[in-house]
Order: C-alpha cells, then sequence, then structure tokens
C-alpha cells in the first residue's frame, strides 16, 4: 500500500505526537482546552453510536461466518464500492493524520491498525484509546479505519440510511466511517474487527473489564450500562488490567486497549477518583459543559446524557500496564435488576453460564427513557451483542469450553433492587455487593453451602462474611409474598421468551435457564 489510499503524501500528517495533535486540534478551531487540561470537543447530533448506520459488507468472507440480523445488517458489494470510491475520491487531496497502533496487547495476537482522521480531535482519540505503535515502519496494516466525519451520506439514495455511515469490509481488511463526529465509532468498530477475528484462533473475546490480585488470580467483570462494571472492578488492592474489551487465550487474558472511555456524567472525584484524576492534559472529553472559565461541569446533561472521557490506560495509579493477565479464576456477570426478584449472588453452572452469557440480561429504569413508566427488560447478548460479528452460538461455545478446561468459577451478581421493584424496594448495598464479589473472587464461595432458586434455577449461598443471611434471599426482603412469586414468574418468562431466538443452543443450556414461569 505505498501510496496509501491515493493519499497526497504531502498532505500527509504522520506520527505526530498527542502534544501535537492537540495543538493542532485547537489552533484548527476542532477543540478547545478545558481549565483541567483536557481537550474539549463537541460531536454535534451524534453523541453516541448510531447502530442503524452501521453496516458489514456481505461478501465470500463474511457470507457465512457473520451472525447476520437486526444488528449486524448486510450491504451489497455494490453499495460498498460506490462508499468506498465516494470516501476516496474525498480523502485524495485533504490533510489526514495517519494514526499507527495495535489492537492487543499480546503481541502474539495483536492487530496493527492504521486510523486516517481528518479531524484532529479524532486523531487523539486513536492514539490515546488503542495501543501505540508509532516506531512501525511502513505504512502496512492489519486493517485500516478511515474517518471523516465531514464526508455525509446522501442516505436511501446511496444504499445508506442516513447522512452518516459506519461500513466494516473484512474481506478488505477496512472501515469507513462518514457524517458522524462521535469518536466511539472508532473505537467499536475496530473492537467488532476483534470479535470477529478472535474466535478463528480459539480465543474468546469479551466486553467485560478485568482486574488481578497481586499473585495474578485474574478476575472479569461482564456487564450492560448501569450494572456497575467499571465501579466494581476498581479495587484499589488489584491492579485493572482493562475497562471494556479483552481475549481470552489458552495462556491467559489480554487487553484489547491502550486506553479508557469512560461515562463522565455526575462523576463524583471521590467515588471515582481515579477517573476523575486521569482527565487532566492528554485526555478527550466529548460533549461536556463547561462553565465561562472552562471548569467541566460533569453533573450537566445538556448536551447528553453519554459524556465521555478519553484517556491511556498509564494515567490511572494501578493499572497493568502490560495488559496482559492469566487464566481468570473467577467471572462475574453482573446485572442491575429493577424488579427486585433475582439473588444478589448465584453461582452458575457451565450451562448456566452460557444460558446468561447469551441472554445478557438487565433492566431499563422507569424515567431513564421518555415512555418508560416501569422497569423494562433488556437483553443485549454476550453483555455487548452490537459489537459481536460472528453468531451469538459460537462465542458461547468458546465460553463454555473455557469454564470447562480451566475450572473457572462464574457468579451472576445483582446491584439492583431489593426488597421490591424500583419505586417500592431500594438499590443494593455498594459495599455490601463488594463483600459479595470480594468472596467471589477470593475463592471463599468454593466450599459454601447452597440453595437452590426454584424459579431461577439458581444456586445461591446461604453465607458470606459480612452480608445478612436475610439479603441473599430477596423473597425474604418482599412484605407482599404473593407479589414476589408473580413478578419472580414474570420475569422468567421473559428470559424463556428471549431465549427463543437460540434455537440450535442445545437442550442441556436451555435446561440452565429459568424453568418455573
Amino acid at each position: 500500500m505505498d501510496n496509501l489510499y491515493g493519499i497526497n503524501p504531502k498532505r500527509l500528517k504522520e506520527n505526530y505526537s498527542v502534544t501535537q495533535l492537540i495543538n493542532e486540534a485547537v489552533r484548527r478551531g476542532d477543540g478547545i482546552l478545558a481549565d483541567n487540561g483536557c481537550l474539549l470537543i463537541e460531536t454535534g447530533q451524534y453523541t453516541g453510536r448510531s447502530p442503524k448506520d452501521r453496516f458489514v459488507v456481505d461478501d465470500e468472507v463474511s457470507h457465512d461466518t457473520v451472525g447476520w440480523g437486526k444488528v449486524n445488517v448486510p450491504i451489497t458489494q455494490e453499495v460498498y464500492a460506490h462508499m468506498k470510491a465516494k470516501v476516496l475520491d474525498y480523502i485524495k487531496d485533504r490533510d489526514l493524520y495517519l494514526i499507527k497502533s495495535r489492537v492487543g496487547a499480546n503481541k502474539e495476537h495483536t492487530m496493527r491498525i492504521n486510523v486516517l482522521a481528518e479531524n484532529a480531535t479524532q486523531a487523539v482519540f486513536a492514539s490515546q484509546i488503542f495501543i501505540k505503535d508509532r516506531e512501525r515502519e511502513g505504512y502496512e496494516a492489519d486493517f485500516t479505519v478511515i474517518a471523516v466525519p465531514a464526508l455525509k451520506s446522501t442516505g436511501k439514495d446511496e444504499g445508506m440510511n442516513s447522512e452518516a455511515f459506519v461500513i466494516i469490509s473484512l474481506k478488505d481488511r477496512l472501515v469507513l466511517i462518514g457524517g458522524t463526529y462521535y469518536s466511539g465509532e472508532i473505537k467499536k468498530s475496530i473492537f467488532s474487527v476483534m470479535n470477529y477475528l478472535m474466535p478463528q484462533k480459539g480465543i474468546l473475546p469479551m466486553h467485560c473489564s478485568a482486574n488481578m490480585s497481586e499473585d495474578h488470580k485474574t478476575a472479569l467483570f461482564f456487564g450492560l450500562s448501569g450494572t456497575g462494571k467499571t465501579t466494581l472492578s476498581a479495587d484499589e488492592s488489584r491492579k485493572l488490567i482493562g475497562d471494556d474489551e479483552h481475549g481470552w487465550s489458552d495462556t491467559g487474558i489480554f487487553n484489547f486497549e491502550g486506553g479508557c472511555y469512560a461515562k463522565t456524567i455526575n462523576l463524583d472525584p471521590e467515588k471515582e477518583k481515579e477517573i476523575f484524576g486521569a482527565l487532566r492534559f492528554g485526555s478527550l472529553l466529548e460533549n461536556v459543559v463547561v462553565d465561562e472559565d472552562l471548569h467541566p461541569d460533569y453533573y450537566n446533561d445538556r448536551l447528553t446524557e453519554n459524556t465521555r472521557g478519553t484517556y491511556p490506560v498509564e494515567y490511572i495509579p494501578n493499572a497493568e500496564l502490560c495488559g496482559e493477565g492469566g487464566i481468570p479464576q473467577t467471572v462475574v456477570f453482573l446485572t442491575a435488576d429493577a424488579f427486585g426478584v433475582i439473588p444478589p449472588i448465584s453461582r452458575l453452572t457451565k450451562e448456566g453460564a452460557m444460558y446468561h452469557f447469551m441472554s445478557g440480561y438487565t433492566s431499563k429504569l422507569a424515567g431513564t427513557e421518555r415512555g418508560i413508566t416501569e422497569p423494562q427488560t433488556t437483553f443485549s447478548a454476550l453483555f455487548g451483542e452490537p459489537f459481536m460479528l460472528r453468531p451469538i452460538e459460537e462465542y458461547a461455545r468458546l465460553l463454555g469450553e473455557k469454564i470447562d478446561r480451566f475450572n473457572t468459577e462464574v457468579y451472576l451478581i445483582n446491584t439492583g433492587w431489593t426488597g421490591g421493584a424500583y419505586g417500592v424496594g431500594k438499590r443494593m448495598s455498594l459495599p455490601l455487593t463488594r463483600r459479595m464479589v470480594n468472596a467471589a473472587i477470593n475463592g471463599d464461595l468454593r466450599s459454601a453451602t447452597y440453595r437452590h432458586d426454584d424459579i431461577f434455577n439458581l444456586d445461591v449461598p446461604e453465607h458470606i462474611e459480612g452480608v445478612p443471611d436475610a439479603v441473599l434471599n430477596p423473597k425474604t426482603q418482599w412484605a407482599d409474598q404473593a407479589a414476589y412469586e408473580k413478578t419472580a414468574k414474570d420475569l422468567a418468562a421473559k428470559f424463556q421468551e428471549n431465549f427463543h431466538r437460540f434455537p440450535e443452543a442445545g437442550e442441556d443450556i436451555v435446561k440452565a435457564g429459568p424453568r418455573n414461569a
């Protein structure tokens, strides 16, 4: 790729440092510096991912390997060829920043990427979120992202849904992003590619956080937004391996990233001091409102609730900078059950782990979105379905194989409500949840005594040091026992209804789910 997609070499800005890129962004008016030193930007109408505008090219590479559907939407090779020509014509004589990076801390399984960005702020993002690879010679890469937010699609006329587009070509090893300034599209498109490629090597790609003890005992934390994944994996007594994306190989786990992309809405400098301290010069703030003195107001959601901060992992004091850890001894699935009926902690069998991995349950709360007046069930397979290109069952089989081979313990932890549904009960105490998590990852629950929850088909410990025994049984926390039974059975039925989408899952996995609806 000597000519690098036909770009005028005189307009290509290569190997700029983060400081140089920030200076470029400020000089060009793409961003300003907040009083804490962060580069502050606004992303316009797109303040989050645009899932309806993401497409995968249907060709001989992808046709029989991608799990097509509402998440992985195909486009024809003809539509892709048109959009690719449009992008390449647009960039051929423009200033572009080239960011050479890697994805995957394990050098045996790493992927070299080039990010070509017309916007200096997105170049800063790419420099900080991925693993730096500036010393790499030449332009050759395993995958390339071309990000041109100022270039818009004409929509339906071009086979797109709107002016924004994210197109992944597994055959060309190319991602095209246009019409949106939201940086997360760059991150998530590349991680989607990793999530497609890694299973070919027998590696399980995971949307999870990970930490480890001083003696390299590793724990994984899966969970959708609002379940406490970031909070619970941030432990001063353990090293943070990574916050969002990892691979599980036969020798251990490894972080895909070189940085973090943290939500900053309602950021508390005391409760989340690691993230707060990481937001300094070199970091990027997206859609955070500032006052007249350029001081960030993390509680202001005028632009969006999805405010974000990007920073390199080395800005976190207890980070494991090599980005690798041992074989996970413990896996934690987090759910925030707003119905208040799932036990606060349960041990899962291998089949139960596969069932809940494929289910990916949590619940949205009343009042968080327009039109929601009571808790709503949410299922996102693998706790990150929008980023998984292969069929869901393929990832679940890999998880089962890892659990079998390494005797890994898996727990389902409810960080949601107890004593009643949202509006009646209360949120599970964070200190009590931490004690349950610590008991799981320290191995204390391997020899515990368990009772069986017949509705959800779960094994629940009868005692955990520092946790009242009654808290471990959600039914005892409800004043109205009949209401508990009805609510629990209604939720169990929703699990069963959702799992109908996996007809090839296998009877043993289906039987591991709720069965008394």
